[in-house]
């Protein structure tokens, strides 16, 4: 692909300028009009389209105009169900524009989760995606005693809702035109939105931020990695993920950049290389993927291609290591832009071919998989933070990677380590508190002010964060020995045979590991062995165990002498959303997958290891 020549300009809106969340929208379409802001599939009519910001203005108008017309008060809850789209961005800047709190919740979250969160939040209005999502959810949220009004977004395709005191569609309760947007007087540390941690175990807790906790930190973070009017985001994670919202929606609107909605993960393919963006911000399995993928198709080419694409990935590192200051001069970089020519333009093509830099964050990603793509000259820059740090804490600067940390804390951002390794931080992100749970409040947020991440870390020399272990997720051996088995498990499912991993042997005197199997290799893999494949026992036979044993010591061969599984256990089914083992926000469940699986574990240790 040929690269278009970009002249780079910034366009930022400072933080008192923008005021609150609407006021940096208001700023925004009062600097750039005409430019565009969003890009969106419709899906009637098979094509693309794009939004300016004078066309969101307007759409905004008409939102805010049908939400003055519900009896909602400045503090009011309403929450958003929907899938990526400019109708989110409109609902929220409505909302806030209005004083109303914004409750965003998960598309593919359960019903009775939903609900949940709905009555905990007294939620007076629900904007829902579809009839279809309204209808398996209606039996547990209409009966809601705050509810007041529930807007189906799209009707076309689905049986008419049935309007009534409670629904209405959107296309009959949205008025054709609404009154200009003003710019309103507001502190900006007043509770702009209430975002439900999917904890791994319990119910979730509120999160409550401010418009300044979010504004600050999507500043901070223009501060450490630039962001241009010419930048195209393309924004595949979900809105209600607050990574996505604060980096991939107050970000670019600060900035003046555009953002298109993928249509879905499934055409995420497709969809790079159509809007050709140059920012992306996603969670590891997005980039674990591509490696799969890059590593299953190396195994059918010639011994040469295999080794022409080794030798592109391990000089382009080493002439990254050269840019970052942190290797020598070496001849290899004579060759260097001929590998990037013949190898690594050929991958980066497939994400679009003008990536100027990948946001990973959400969790840890493995270092192998970051060296990969920066070998091949793709920027991926880790990042760290929480929910209730609105989210960014660090990231690494582009001038300063260091693939193995999660970079430098943003400005503004304060961090120390505390007991027992734990990263305590202070920062403009710090949330309100967690929504009517003064207890989990305060356990969080220490007297003096400390946020406990909960996470053990270090800090090195230049003041890189290397997260190191989960304080709550230490696996503590019947010897009393310490184990953090994140790294671990994040290492084994790099394997193409193993879509999820979870190791276990908490109380027990040696590890074990729960696999759940790629369901599209289980076939041929039975069939190697000569076995039933649509027979569950087939999955207990020793040579599969034997298969994934050998397989998980090569995976963990570079880790210490903790890092051994002495018996595995093989599954097919996920760990899903839907059989509540995951978070929306992709996590294992690790309390709730060991009650699932209490009995199959403890036939991990009847035997003795193997």
């Amino acid at each position: 692909m040929q690269e278009r020549k970009v002249d780079w300009s910034e366009d930022l809106i400072p933080l008192d300028q923008a005021g609150t969340l609407d006021g940096l929208f208001f700023q925004r379409v009062r600097r750039t009009p005409d430019a565009v802001a969003y890009r969106n599939y419709d899906r009637t009519k098979k094509q693309w389209y794009e939004l300016s910001w004078d066309d969101m203005a307007r759409h905004v108008a008409r939102w805010r105009q049908a939400l003055s017309g519900e009896d909602l008060e400045p503090g009011d809850r309403v929450a958003v169900l929907l899938r990526n789209s400019p109708e989110w961005v409109m609902f929220d800047q409505a909302a806030l524009s209005l004083g109303l709190v914004v409750v965003p919740l998960y598309t593919d979250d359960r019903a009775d989760a939903i609900a949940y969160i709905l009555k905990d939040a007294a939620v007076k209005l629900l904007l829902v995606q579809d009839t279809g999502r309204w209808n398996r959810m209606a039996d547990v949220v209409e009966e809601l005693p705050d509810l007041q009004r529930v807007v189906v977004l799209e009707t076309a395709k689905q049986p008419d809702p049935g309007e009534d005191d409670l629904v209405r569609e959107a296309g009959n309760w949205l008025p054709p035109r609404g009154e200009a947007l003003q710019k309103r007087k507001a502190d900006p540390n007043t509770l702009a939105s209430i975002v439900y941690t999917s904890g791994t175990t319990g119910r979730p807790k509120g999160v409550m931020l401010s418009h300044y906790n979010m504004l600050s930190i999507a500043h901070a973070s223009v501060t450490v990695v630039d962001c241009y009017q010419q930048d195209s985001f393309l924004s595949f994670l979900p809105l209600s993920h607050t990574l996505e919202r604060t980096g991939g929606y107050y970000l670019p609107m600060m900035a003046g950049a555009s953002v298109s909605f993928a249509r879905s993960i499934p055409q995420l393919a497709e969809d790079l290389q159509t809007i050709q963006p140059t920012a992306i911000i996603a969670v590891p399995r997005i980039f674990e993927r591509v490696y799969a993928r890059v590593q299953d198709q190396l195994k059918h080419k010639p011994a040469f291609a295999r080794m022409l694409f080794q030798m592109a990935q391990s000089v382009g590192f080493k002439e990254f290591e050269y840019r970052m200051g942190r290797q020598r001069w070496f001849p290899g970089l004579l060759v260097y832009p001929l590998l990037r020519h013949l190898v690594s333009a050929k991958i980066l093509d497939k994400l679009g071919g003008r990536l100027r830099v990948a946001v990973s964050g959400g969790a840890a990603i493995s270092p192998e998989i970051a060296r990969v793509f920066l070998g091949l000259g793709l920027p991926m820059l880790q990042g760290y933070g929480l929910t209730e740090t609105s989210p960014v804490i660090s990231v690494n600067p582009m001038d300063n990677i260091k693939p193995e940390s999660v970079g430098v804390p943003l400005r503004g951002v304060t961090t120390k380590i505390g007991e027992d390794d734990e990263l305590l931080v202070k920062t403009p992100g710090m949330m309100l508190g967690y929504w009517n749970n003064h207890a989990a409040t305060a356990a969080m947020i220490d007297p003096q002010g400390w946020l406990h991440t909960g996470d053990q870390a270090r800090i090195d020399e230049d003041g890189h964060i290397h997260i190191t272990g989960r304080i709550k997720d230490i696996l503590v051996l019947s010897n009393g020995e310490k184990i953090p088995p994140s790294d671990m498990e994040m290492a084994i499912a790099l394997d193409p045979l193993v879509e999820q991993a979870m190791v276990v042997g908490e109380g027990k005197p040696y590890l074990g590991a729960l696999v759940v199997l790629n369901p599209d290799l289980w076939g041929g893999l039975a069939e190697e062995f000569d076995l039933d494949s649509s027979n569950q026992e087939s999955l207990n036979d020793e040579k599969i165990q034997g298969v994934f044993l050998k397989r998980i010591r090569g995976a963990l061969k570079d880790f210490p002498g903790y890092a051994k599984i002495r018996r595995v256990a093989v599954l097919l089914e996920p760990w899903s959303i839907e059989n509540g083992l995951m978070t929306p926000t992709m996590k294992i469940k690790r309390q709730k997958v060991t009650e699932h699986h209490r009995d199959l574990i403890e036939t991990l240790y009847k035997g003795g290891p193997v």
